[in-house]
């Protein structure tokens, strides 16, 4: 019998996830490496740890981070040498403690946590510059709580793998890029992006199945693509404690 796969920690969610040559003219096969992958070269060849002190920072043995390393080595000598593409995407990991997390409840078993990008009552519209974060704690369609955490400073990565510490279920934004997209599906957060108004307001209209949003909307500027609305997939489809597929603090292997 094959031995389970022990869960990697990492720091945070990367802020690029694909890698593309630009000289290509056919479309060779994509090379998949994953989080915990990316988080042991991220270790040693960004920070300079040794493989015994990635070993401690990743919660694995130093077996484990050496066949790790390799396997990574390996998938970016084809990026290199054959030009092949490259994503970052799954992996045995779970979301090691973030240091100075903000002190918030932990959610209730059949509440929903709907976070904003916030700023002076507004949703502010560039997540990746977001200062802080609106948190909603929703349950049977009314606000049970409110509280607006501290952001500052945090990489795009970085805000994903907070928001998913904090629980988060859903996000609403303005304007996102799409590093950040992919740490947010990543961490199973549903996205309603490209809202502006009031912070409030967008989340009753969230609640009430009615909220405007345009999923083409990036870092900036507005898109031109699909303009939804939250019908169906807003709170209603939380009201009886389903979490996304991702939160927590359990090991994710995908």
């Amino acid at each position: 019998m094959a031995r389970p796969k022990s869960c990697r920690r990492i720091s945070s969610y990367p802020d690029h996830w694909v890698f593309k040559a630009d000289n290509l003219d056919d479309e060779p096969l994509e090379i998949l490496l994953s989080i915990d992958e990316f988080e042991c070269i991220r270790l040693i060849d960004r920070e300079g740890l040794t493989q015994e002190e990635c070993a401690k920072a990743m919660g694995v043995s130093r077996p484990t981070v050496t066949a790790i390393y390799t396997e990574a080595r390996k998938k970016l000598a084809l990026l290199l040498v054959d030009g092949r593409p490259l994503r970052i995407s799954g992996g045995s990991y779970q979301i090691g403690n973030m240091k100075d997390l903000p002190e918030v409840p932990k959610k209730g078993e059949k509440q929903m946590r709907i976070a904003i990008t916030y700023e002076n009552g507004n949703i502010f519209q560039h997540f990746g510059r977001t200062e802080n974060f609106k948190l909603y704690d929703v349950e049977d369609d009314e606000i049970k709580k409110e509280q607006v955490i501290d952001a500052k400073g945090l990489s795009h990565g970085a805000l994903a793998g907070l928001l998913k510490s904090l629980e988060v279920d859903a996000l609403i934004c303005g304007g996102i890029g799409e590093g950040a997209r992919a740490a947010l599906r990543e961490a199973g957060i549903k996205l309603y992006p490209g809202v502006t108004g009031l912070a409030n307001e967008a989340v009753q209209d969230l609640i009430d199945d009615k909220l405007e949003y345009d999923t083409s909307i990036s870092c900036g500027h507005h898109g031109h693509g699909h303009h939804g609305r939250s019908g169906g997939r807003g709170c209603g489809s939380h009201r009886h404690g389903q979490r996304g597929r991702n939160l927590g603090r359990g090991c994710l292997d995908t």
